[in-house]
């Protein structure tokens, strides 16, 4: 049997058993989730809360953004507090300030160190135990202490003044970024405070036979008894034992194997003469549109990290009233998927007839029918959020039409419905393209499938955020959120360009078939053996059983481990550009995949693993250092490399005519300098502060207005501002590249008409 056959059964085993365990800890999570009690009542058995109250308040929740104002359990954005933390916190100095005035008649303050140690280990005892139990009706409740009802209440106070427009707060709305009247009916606003009460009673309430809470015992908040677990500390130990192990092994596997040595480059460019299809021609606009949402993304990034220093205003102008802060993040978490799935998209429909080199009757007309389905969704969902956030939508038609609240799957239902079908069609277009290709038995056609199955799986697990319904449990919601955020943008996409480039490359005849088939296989099993089940890394206290714990630590490490040999891919990446001095067509191209490699490296290895173990994760979940590792390993692996291919194809479509490569050199150096000082002169750092602040003080802590807005952390901020301006003259560089070739397309053009019309005149 063939070393690569070989390979090819180990990567089916590894898809197997890796969606096998998935599953069967999803349907774990589906069981062991954080009940919704039929209601939460007082002593006497009156409601405080219902079911119907929660789950219509996580649907206002959803209308005002999300994750998208905010965090719940850690997951969402940074610049508005956690509020499960800051509930929880709340909540607890409620209790205490009312329990030191009924006992000692003063404030908790005033107490000795004794009296204090008594009264926390009072509200320890009262908020952590499980009081769920099944009512004779068949139904469960939660009996609440007077206590902790009349703290509840003063919380409850808050929140609906804050989320309101009550101008006792408007300072504290401006620090959060939140606009005036963010949710504009009072009753909206009481079902909102009975969702955020439920997500903070999951955080501080013991599973059942368990002394940790069905958030395993997170966010981190001494006072109250949330202190990391020994599945934290454990699993998180021998996930750094796996990473060694597994650089280990693949340092020996590397040194053992004779790299065959590469082909001698063709004194031509072998794509130079081909002739692109009418439907590769129409490909082009795919191309002009990915930069359009890229200037986009840039612009509405500018004004999200601003809001970060200055609140509600932009340098004076009350910009959230017409943008909310909530609005901005969505469209700049949302535009980076739009336009990198854009560029990928546009490289599959561009590769798929270059494969076979076969032209499907109407493939043009479908090309440019899906091109205009996705301007449409695009705009038509960023329609829908606006409104949504703004209130103009009424709870249901949120749900279609506006903000479904979750990060990176925020559009309305209907248009998430309408995305999934756009991928199937270009599924079924790539598949149309691709038909000859996948019959014929030649050296590439192992890597021909892998870059097929990868096509059949972006087109299929988008859908896999379909199953999060109007009312899903908070841990369902998450669990298939992170099936598409995780499997889909992070794992299948990156197997569809690791073949595409091995493709073009054979294809340019600068490295053997044989050896392409190899290293794609091998890569793809490597990569997959971790990130499959490394999704899980995402769930630690997502409302989980600590066996996701288990499974995410261990995996999420052998994720990083094939990028610890990155550097000889990038290196061998870099020598291709002078293979042949044609190669100085494909010179920025290439470059960049050397740029996505260097990234790969820090941003997704080094940056990714800062957070991967569950103890680490336990104390920076949702702080900067998420938002670190998010920027560099989303721009700079998956951007750098959706613009490495996307100028491959390009090169297919201009022929020989002539690029300004000064723009090109330009736009690959502000880019990566660019990103790389957003990241380490502010990101970061910010990050590292927050991460101070949690150990000394608690999680609610770090992500207060105290932490967020300090002079230290405001300058860090305002650091920022050096990479952005450079990463965004970076971004239009490429837009003036790409401006500058269609000028000469348009002109070539007219020439060889004019050229046509005096040839039929003479």
């Amino acid at each position: 049997m063939s070393k690569n056959k070989l390979t090819g059964i180990a990567l089916l085993i590894v898809l197997v058993a890796s969606f096998t365990v998935l599953l069967s800890l999803g349907s774990g999570i589906y069981r062991e989730k954080p009940p919704i009690p039929t209601a939460f009542t007082d002593t006497s058995g009156q409601p405080i809360f219902t079911k119907d109250d929660i789950e219509q308040g996580q649907l206002v929740w959803r209308s005002m953004g999300g994750h998208q104002l905010g965090s719940i359990w850690g997951h969402g954005s940074y610049v508005a507090p956690d509020w499960t933390a800051d509930w929880l916190h709340r909540e607890a100095q409620a209790w205490l300030s009312i329990t030191a005035i009924d006992r000692y008649n003063r404030d908790f303050a005033e107490l000795d160190s004794e009296q204090q140690a008594g009264l926390e280990q009072g509200l320890r005892n009262d908020i952590r135990h499980n009081t769920v139990i099944e009512g004779a009706d068949g139904n469960t409740y939660v009996a609440l202490s007077n206590v902790r009802i009349a703290a509840i209440n003063e919380v409850s106070q808050h929140y609906l003044s804050l989320f309101g427009d009550d101008p006792a707060l408007s300072s504290l709305r401006e620090q959060y970024a939140m606009k005036e009247g963010t949710i504009t009916d009072a009753e909206h606003r009481e079902l909102l405070n009975g969702f955020l009460f439920w997500g903070a009673w999951a955080a501080v309430t013991e599973r059942p036979g368990y002394e940790y809470t069905y958030t395993n015992n997170w966010p981190y908040d001494p006072q109250i008894g949330n202190i990391p677990t020994s599945d934290n500390i454990v699993w998180s130990v021998l996930s750094l034992v796996t990473l060694i192990l597994g650089i280990a092994m693949l340092i020996w596997h590397h040194a053992c194997c004779k790299e065959e040595a590469l082909p001698e480059a063709a004194k031509d460019d072998p794509l130079f003469f081909t002739k692109p299809t009418p439907s590769q021609k129409a490909v082009g606009k795919y191309f002009v549109t990915a930069i359009g949402l890229f200037l986009l993304q840039i612009l509405v990034g500018g004004i999200t990290a601003h809001y970060a220093v200055e609140g509600q205003e932009f340098y004076g102008f009350p910009l959230s009233e017409i943008l909310p802060y909530s609005v901005t993040r969505t469209w700049h978490t949302q535009l980076a998927v739009f336009w990198i799935a854009t560029a990928w998209l546009g490289t599959g429909l561009y590769i798929a007839p270059a494969l076979s080199g076969y032209e499907p009757k109407y493939q043009r007309l479908g090309v440019n029918i899906l091109w205009g389905a996705l301007v449409v969704i695009v705009l038509g969902s960023m329609a829908g959020e606006w409104l949504g956030v703004q209130q103009y939508f009424d709870l249901d038609m949120n749900f279609l039409f506006g903000h479904q609240g979750y990060e990176y799957i925020d559009l309305g239902r209907v248009w998430q419905v309408l995305l999934l079908a756009g991928l199937l069609i270009w599924l079924a277009l790539v598949t149309a393209s691709m038909r000859p290709a996948l019959k014929v038995s030649n050296d590439m056609q192992p890597v021909i499938w892998v870059l097929y199955a990868s096509c059949v799986a972006i087109g299929l697990f988008y859908g896999a955020g379909l199953f999060m319904g109007k009312h899903s449990n908070l841990a369902i919601a998450e669990y298939w959120r992170w099936w598409v955020v995780h499997l889909w943008v992070e794992g299948f996409f990156e197997t569809f360009a690791t073949s595409v480039i091995a493709l073009m490359l054979v294809r340019l005849g600068l490295i053997r078939a044989r050896s392409a088939n190899g290293a794609v296989l091998f890569s793809t099993v490597v990569f997959l053996t971790g990130g499959l089940i490394g999704t899980l890394h995402h769930l630690y206290f997502t409302g989980t059983q600590t066996s996701v714990i288990a499974w995410g630590a261990i995996f999420s490490a052998l994720e990083v481990v094939p990028l610890a040999l990155i550097g000889f891919e990038a290196m061998e990446t870099y020598r291709l550009r002078k293979a042949s001095p044609w190669m100085e067509r494909y010179h920025w191209a290439i470059m960049f995949f050397v740029a996505t490699s260097f990234w790969n490296l820090i941003g997704a290895g080094v940056l990714g693993f800062l957070i991967n173990p569950p103890i680490s994760l336990y104390f920076i979940q949702g702080l900067n250092t998420t938002a670190t590792h998010a920027h560099a390993a989303f721009m700079g692996v998956y951007g750098m490399l959706g613009i490495g291919l996307m100028l491959f194809c390009l090169r297919g479509l201009t022929g020989n005519m002539q690029w300004n490569h000064k723009y090109l050199k330009g736009a690959f150096w502000t880019l990566n300098i660019g990103l790389a000082a957003m990241v380490f002169m502010s990101l970061l750092p910010v990050g590292i502060v927050q991460f101070f602040a949690v150990i000394d003080h608690g999680y609610w802590y770090a992500r207060s207005p105290a932490v967020i807005h300090s002079d230290l952390v405001e300058n860090l901020v305002w650091m920022r501002m050096f990479g952005d301006i450079i990463f965004s003259i970076g971004g239009l560089l490429m837009a003036a590249f790409l401006y500058d070739l269609i000028k000469k397309a348009i002109v070539s053009k007219g020439a060889k008409a004019n050229q046509a019309a005096v040839l039929t005149n003479s």
